[in-house]
């Protein structure tokens, strides 16, 4: 809730989503308490929608922390599907490791530790049915260029915090010498970011305004 739209829409919005399992539940309150930050359950659903729609099996993300999003992930590919967890913090993965053992998915998930865009350049044959960015802001541009060879025809790449608290939007109409936060590297990556996602051949995209902004691309 950060002023992308109404706040009464947007509580509305919170206040209609299901109550979560006892996992999901704990992680949003210790990313809550510990400033951690993770999707959230609307933007979660969201993932899970997507991955079903496209009955992906196959998803690597970027930038996974203590594991929220890659549980919704685990869960919406199934028993024989697989998720790359990537974090560059070994005690987010040990951590991330035992909500995927309490979440009955730790069997579908390979936790890897290390820099996640390292990592996704390693992977040259590689074709997932999603790819999902959620790394240093300032790095966005760099995952543009990895995820059109890795991610299949018809597969989705999906990016959170494309609105990034409204920055590159107050960016564009020109208020850039009246607040700091619109010149630091990691609004600066965004924008870049944004004005290539929309300019690729390799991607249709659309922008959704929910918690910090969802980026979905289909490649096409």
């Amino acid at each position: 809730m950060n002023g992308i739209i109404d706040s009464v829409v947007d509580k509305y919005l919170y206040s209609m989503l299901p109550e979560r399992d006892e996992v999901l539940r704990e992680i949003e309150q210790q990313a809550k308490q510990r400033n951690i930050p993770i999707v959230g359950p609307a933007v979660g659903r969201l993932l899970y929608q997507l991955a079903l729609m496209i009955d992906a099996k196959t998803v690597f993300e970027m930038g996974s922390a203590v594991g929220y999003s890659t549980i919704w992930w685990a869960r919406a590919v199934g028993k024989s599907g697989r998720v790359v967890y990537t974090d560059g913090d070994a005690k987010n993965a040990e951590e991330a490791k035992k909500y995927f053992e309490r979440a009955g998915v730790a069997g579908r998930i390979e936790v890897r530790v290390g820099d996640a865009l390292e990592i996704l350049s390693e992977q040259k044959r590689a074709s997932y049915d999603i790819i999902f960015n959620d790394v240093d802001k300032e790095d966005y541009p760099r995952v543009l260029r990895l995820v059109p060879e890795r991610v299949r025809k018809g597969g989705l790449f999906i990016t959170d915090n494309v609105l990034w608290s409204g920055r590159p939007a107050r960016a564009a109409s020109g208020q850039n010498g009246s607040d700091p936060e619109l010149s630091t590297p990691e609004t600066k990556g965004i924008v870049e970011f944004n004005r290539l996602l929309y300019a690729s051949k390799e991607f249709f995209t659309t922008m959704l305004p929910l918690r910090d902004g969802v980026a979905v691309s289909l490649r096409v």
